[in-house]
């Protein structure tokens, strides 16, 4: 049985406002495997975003369980989930989150010399991940010199680069008109098709019908969710299916 490069078990996260508890995430079930992208949709508040920075290692749940790779982030230590983070685990904000002083090549190899890897080393694996963005030649512009397409294909470079394995995207096409958005769901796929797994949180029911898989939340709650279909390969052959 194929492990999930990510799977919430019963997770819970409730929040303290004043006297009052708010439950962001009541006992949400979810696995993403491999090669797969699950598109999270629902109203403002129901809980999206807190899925996301749980699944990320960026908060603890209040119950429950959290694996990612198959490793549960309950045990692990701070440095160790913050290792996790860098190494397995690529962000993609809709603000895109670049650092303006940084070059296309030096945003997108920063997280691997975080990580240790050599100057020299981190900038060809930025090359390269830009190269397949075919962003080869906008390489040594700097964010305020791109589109904002361009942009968003370089944070999704910066969120796939290295070894990583699971890609959450907080509304990634919410800046972006509509040929660029869907540009943007197809890079995923094809990061995707590469072995990673994908969360991708939108507001857009025609940008979800990309994903393999939709899940509706509510409230807190996952209330429905599709049945998945076939692997993005089909998809990449053609239009998202309706």
């Amino acid at each position: 049985m194929t492990t999930g490069v990510l799977e919430l078990r019963r997770v819970s996260k409730t929040y303290l406002d004043g006297a009052d508890e708010v439950h962001a995430l009541r006992e949400v079930d979810l696995t993403v495997e491999p090669g797969r992208m699950v598109a999270v949709m629902g109203p403002s508040g129901s809980g999206k975003s807190t899925l996301l920075t749980i699944a990320g290692a960026l908060e603890t749940p209040t119950a429950g369980e959290v694996l990612v790779g198959g490793h549960p982030l309950g045990p692990m230590s701070r440095d160790d989930r913050a290792r996790l983070r860098r190494r397995a685990i690529g962000y993609v904000f809709q603000d895109f989150n670049l650092l303006p002083g940084l070059t296309a090549a030096e945003n997108v190899a920063l997280p691997l010399e975080l990580d240790g890897l050599s100057a020299g080393k981190a900038r060809t694996a930025g090359l390269r991940a830009l190269a397949e963005l075919g962003l080869a030649d906008r390489a040594s512009r700097f964010p305020d010199q791109l589109s904002g397409g361009e942009r968003q294909r370089v944070a999704i470079a910066r969120a796939v680069v290295g070894d990583r394995r699971l890609l959450l995207a907080d509304e990634p096409t919410g800046a972006l008109d509509s040929a660029n958005g869907e540009a943007v769901m197809r890079l995923i796929l094809t990061a995707c098709k590469r072995g990673l797994g994908a969360v991708v949180v939108t507001h857009d029911a025609q940008l979800a019908s990309w994903a393999d898989r939709v899940v509706f939340i509510r409230d807190g709650r996952i209330v429905d969710r599709t049945a998945p279909r076939p692997g993005p390969d089909s998809l990449l052959a053609g239009e998202p299916a309706r």
